[in-house]
């Protein structure tokens, strides 16, 4: 049985007062939560101040995405060492807004995930279609190229590891929602696909979250489908009530 995860991506939000304050309140109110993994994922610059509030506790942290290379004379980039640093677990990888606006390809991705697993980092890999993708009906063409390419070359174990988010590009921060049958429909095909690329038994232990305007009121419609695994979720997770919510789904 696949233990579901929720993931918080608090994007370019939260100064270091403000992410302290909702951590604090997070931590309150989910102590009691054990049936679901939960992970927030604030910006580089407040990991070791959100760290010092959730240490040792149930909530995990992680960062928005990391460089390749260890080390070196890359300005602007922040390597899996520190990220490891700053007490993270976890580093999103290859978010549709990383693609979109700083160039992220099935390449770079591949080579990030091999740089988070060498750290002991858990990777949640991102895939997903656009809305011009979905509507000429290349959804599952575009989700199989990236799944080709970005988990290509990673033995059983380490893809045991791995969490994988899909996202259609369309439903993030559109409000609008793939349904949970449209959700299903893909978090089998990636799974599938995943059987074929390595075997069903490690296919079957892989969580595949949804991402894309997850909120209070969906997220239990989306948790019943057999292939949803749990959420990566944006602007709901910046706010405690909203976020506390979608982590209480079971209730």
């Amino acid at each position: 049985m696949r233990k579901p995860i929720i993931a918080g991506n608090w994007k370019l939000n939260n100064t270091s007062k403000e992410a302290i304050e909702l951590v604090t309140l997070l931590k309150r109110n989910l102590s009691d939560v054990s049936k679901v993994d939960i992970v927030v994922c604030p910006v580089f610059t407040v990991l070791m101040d959100v760290n010092d509030v959730l240490a040792n506790t149930n909530i995990g942290l992680g960062a928005q995405n990391l460089y390749w290379e260890d080390n070196g004379a890359f300005t602007g980039e922040i390597s899996a060492p520190m990220i490891k640093d700053t007490g993270a677990q976890y580093v999103i990888i290859g978010h549709s807004e990383r693609r979109q606006f700083f160039g992220e390809t099935n390449e770079t991705v591949n080579k990030k995930i091999k740089a988070a697993l060498k750290h002991g980092l858990i990777p949640i890999v991102c895939v997903g279609e656009v809305l011009a993708e979905r509507e000429s009906g290349k959804t599952f063409d575009v989700i199989k190229e990236q799944c080709q390419g970005c988990f290509q070359g990673f033995s059983e174990e380490e893809m045991k590891g791995m969490v994988v988010a899909y996202e259609p590009v369309w439903a993030i921060g559109t409000g609008k929602t793939a349904t949970p049958q449209q959700a299903q429909e893909v978090h089998k095909f990636i799974r599938d696909l995943l059987a074929k690329m390595y075997t069903r038994e490690i296919a079957d232990v892989i969580r595949i979250q949804y991402g894309g305007s997850v909120k209070a009121d969906n997220i239990k419609d989306l948790m019943s489908q057999a292939d949803i695994d749990g959420a990566l979720v944006g602007g709901a997770s910046l706010k405690s009530d909203s976020f506390v919510k979608i982590v209480k789904f079971y209730e």
